[in-house]
């Protein structure tokens, strides 16, 4: 039932009177996909993201469980839930058809699929201190240190490279903090003692080259579906800082990065990000207004956002007011905190008077839903009860040798498999305090040298114009030969008038005149 210009996703029930589509010209108009756990989030996911790849739209998804993965076999009328999915497509009018969807495996361990790096230049100060959960001060010198990259020609892409730069600075605190400000040694340490729970919680597999190109994630196959790009995250979500961050990275490079095209026919890229809520946990306002700017325009880049989480609440609300489709899910409300976020979350929705949006939202069943899409000019929809329809694909893991097989296959291998490790920072400054070591230890060398009685040339020739040779003085032969008779009278006479001439003479000649004087 999807059409050439929307996505079908699921119907009223029985009656099929209300199909619920989503139009592909409003899919960069993000949207939202609610419910608590168990109530079919992954499958509504699934089925959208079914959707764009058919119309070709290239997709990019984090899988949580490893339950999406299923998308890139068929489904199977083997499968227990074959009959239920035939009877549900059956009641929507929906001709259900198996098919498998092209599927690029992505992983930042690189286990599950291809790697995916980045490097910590392009991820910068801002996303790492939130990575990192710095202070303002630590902020600051990890500022200061991608202004020294840049000016001193450092390339940071690894973690090594920051951490050698780091200790750069710490040995220059002085000088550095004379131009930038005061450095102190303790905050050079403790961003380092972060940067090592950072790697040992895997960053070091995210940090290095070469690094991810975008247009590898907006391809389509040879029939022309967009390939649909899925984050292996069931590991990464032991590191849900990592997690979220990587996330927010990918989503500012593609708003830097893609041209403008203002509202297109239908989405460059649909980017869903499940797990949501992991975004905005104990996040600083400046990274929240990153991310609004980020929902904000992106869509003028043909790119739409869908958040996957548990309750609407768990998103800003300026944010949440950029989500023009809905899906939301049941949600229970079992203490009062459960009951106002459930009141909050239908009065986000266009009224039905045929039901009450609370009462709906608190009812529906699993595999259900209360929906709203963009209508024509990007009207909100009047809220619907949706039964979502079955999906094409399997629903559920893939079979791990099938993952291979599409690992070995995919248009990405041989790219990204192979760590690079070419000269940044960290090699530059090894090479300058190498050197450095070097020349001191030749200094010293020359200096114990001279010591014992070696030297340079230079030295040799400036000891020997200062040195006296007794043996090569020859006598005048002008002097003449009486004086060698003197008497010994006059000999002492003429040393008495040279004693006379100096300072002891003087004080000889006063010791003798006071004793006659007191003689006297």
């Amino acid at each position: 039932m999807s059409g050439s210009d929307s996505i079908f996703v699921g119907g009223a029930g029985e009656t099929h009177a209300d199909p619920q589509v989503l139009l592909l010209g409003y899919g960069n108009r993000h949207g939202l996909i609610a419910g608590a756990t168990g109530t079919g989030k992954t499958v509504t996911l699934q089925v959208l993201a079914e959707g764009f790849s058919a119309a070709g739209v290239p997709v990019f998804a984090a899988d949580i469980k490893g339950d999406l993965s299923g998308v890139a076999a068929a489904g199977s009328v083997t499968d227990k839930r074959h009959e239920a999915f035939m009877k549900r497509a059956e009641s929507m009018g929906l001709d259900l058809q198996y098919r498998a969807f092209p599927v690029t495996f992505w992983d930042l361990f690189g286990q599950q699929g291809h790697p995916i790096r980045t490097t910590v230049a392009e991820m910068g100060p801002l996303l790492l201190s939130r990575l990192m959960q710095l202070s303002e001060a630590q902020e600051g010198v990890l500022n200061i240190a991608f202004r020294i990259s840049d000016e001193e020609g450092l390339p940071l892409l690894d973690l090594k490279d920051l951490q050698s730069l780091l200790v750069f600075i710490g040995e220059n605190a002085s000088s550095i903090g004379l131009r930038y400000g005061n450095i102190s040694p303790a905050t050079v340490g403790s961003i380092q003692r972060q940067l090592l729970v950072l790697e040992n919680q895997g960053g070091h597999n995210l940090f290095g080259e070469p690094a991810l190109e975008l247009a590898d994630l907006m391809g389509v196959d040879e029939t022309g579906a967009g390939r649909i790009n899925i984050l292996a995250s069931d590991k990464l979500m032991a590191s849900p800082r990592l997690y979220a961050t990587f996330l927010l990275w990918l989503l500012s490079e593609l708003f830097e990065q893609l041209p403008e095209v203002g509202d297109p026919e239908k989405p460059k890229l649909v980017f869903f990000f499940d797990e949501a809520h992991l975004l905005f946990n104990d996040a600083p306002k400046a990274l929240v207004d990153k991310v609004e700017q980020v929902a904000r325009l992106i869509r003028s880049k043909g790119v739409g956002v869908y958040f996957i989480t548990q309750n609407p609440a768990d998103i800003p609300e300026n944010i949440l007011g950029q989500l023009g489709n809905r899906v939301q899910h049941a949600l229970r409300a079992f203490t009062p905190k459960d009951q106002k976020a459930l009141k909050l979350a239908a009065e986000t929705y266009r009224p039905n008077p045929a039901f009450t949006t609370e009462a709906a939202i608190r009812e529906v069943g699993t595999g259900e839903a209360v929906t709203s899409f963009l209508e024509l000019k990007g009207v909100p929809g009047i809220v619907q009860r949706t039964m979502i329809r079955p999906p094409s694909g399997q629903v559920g893991p893939l079979d791990p040798a099938l993952r291979a097989a599409a690992i070995a296959a995919s248009p990405m291998k041989g790219k990204y498999d192979t760590a690079i490790d070419r000269e940044s920072a960290f090699e530059i400054l090894k090479a300058r305090a190498d050197k450095a070591a070097a020349d001191a230890a030749a200094a010293e060398q020359e200096k114990v040298a001279q010591k014992q009685g070696g030297g340079s040339a230079i030295d040799d020739a400036f000891n020997n114009a200062r040195r006296y040779d007794g043996g090569a003085a020859t006598k005048p032969a002008s002097r003449s030969p009486s004086r060698q008779s003197d008497s010994v009278a006059e000999v002492f006479a003429k040393s008495l008038a040279r004693q006379l001439g100096t300072k002891s003479g003087q004080a000889l000649v006063r010791g003798v005149l006071g004793s006659l004087f007191r003689g006297k």
